[in-house]
């Protein structure tokens, strides 16, 4: 049976499984302590319609520590096992094991808001959020999650990725290059949808004069105030100058940054694989959940 209390001396294993070390698991569980402790009292024991004293149930008698519970959420996030396979490893029924994937990722969400570790999901706000971190380099770009094959016909045409070849969904990224942390999360929307479409339809607001950088698939995006840097495209029949090719890897030498910050959301592997769950809105929950626990983890280790 898994346990924190049987993996917590193992600082290999339990970055492994949660991809946080044991400094930052126990920074992370007092917020996520008294977020759950809030959630029992309005939930449970101070529900009017109740008639049984709160403790009893599949829930209660399992995953009894605050630290289990976390550890559970962030395993199940990390390693993005089976349900079944999951409620093996924690000694419960596959049943309990889907409840407790649906009853605690809220709680973790309000728990990284709290820290100011969620990525600001207004388009309207990102000036603000990005003022106050005052960067000036900032990059954006579009990540892709596979999904199963939708059984609406519909559906399954707008999540139809060319690009992948497979059915996905998408979501708008902007970050600080200099901080490495997610600024902006956009809504998560059908794979189809084009980076540069995505963008315009969000509207987007930034502070004035920062350098934004972006690969050719934003091509043509260039919002008032802002100075775009963005790789020179290879004429057609023709070679780029020596002076663009320098220009065209230095911004790459910059714009690279975004890349290893989705590299380090996608450390959580539930937003790297097939995603299997079609619970509503939960698709978006996960991917914002995974951009703040990869800002928490750069704020633990880098600031």
């Amino acid at each position: 049976m898994f346990s924190y209390h049987a993996v917590k001396d193992r600082p290999t294993l339990l970055l492994a499984m949660t991809s946080l070390t044991h400094v930052e698991f126990e920074a992370l569980q007092i917020t996520f302590q008294h977020v759950w402790d809030a959630y029992v009292k309005q939930a449970y024991q101070q529900r009017p319609d109740r008639e049984r004293q709160y403790g009893g149930g599949q829930l209660a008698s399992t995953l009894v520590a605050i630290e289990d519970k976390l550890l559970f959420l962030l395993y199940y996030l990390k390693a993005y096992p089976l349900q079944e396979i999951l409620a093996f490893e924690f000694d419960m029924a596959q049943s309990t094991a889907n409840a407790w994937i649906h009853v605690l990722p809220p709680i973790l969400q309000e728990a990284l808001d709290r820290g100011g570790f969620l990525p600001e999901r207004d388009p309207s706000q990102v000036v603000t959020a990005l003022d106050l971190t005052r960067e000036q380099q900032v990059g954006i770009d579009g990540t892709e999650r596979r999904r199963q094959r939708p059984s609406d016909p519909a559906t399954q045409q707008d999540c139809y990725s060319g690009k992948k070849k497979t059915h996905t969904m998408k979501n708008l990224i902007i970050a600080g290059l200099g901080s490495r942390t997610v600024a902006y999360l956009s809504t998560t929307v059908a794979g189809r949808i084009h980076d540069k479409t995505l963008a315009d339809q969000e509207r987007i607001s930034y502070p004035p004069g920062i350098d934004l950088y972006q690969d050719t698939g934003f091509q043509g995006y260039a919002p008032a105030g802002v100075q775009t840097q963005q790789p020179t495209k290879k004429p057609k029949g023709k070679d780029l100058s020596p002076d663009q090719r320098a220009e065209n890897t230095l911004i790459a030498s910059i714009r690279i940054g975004i890349e290893h910050i989705i590299a380090g959301i996608k450390r959580c592997r539930i937003v790297k694989e097939v995603f299997r769950n079609t619970k509503t809105y939960f698709d978006d929950l996960v991917i914002e959940l995974a951009c703040g626990l990869h800002n928490f983890r750069m704020y633990h280790r880098y600031s």
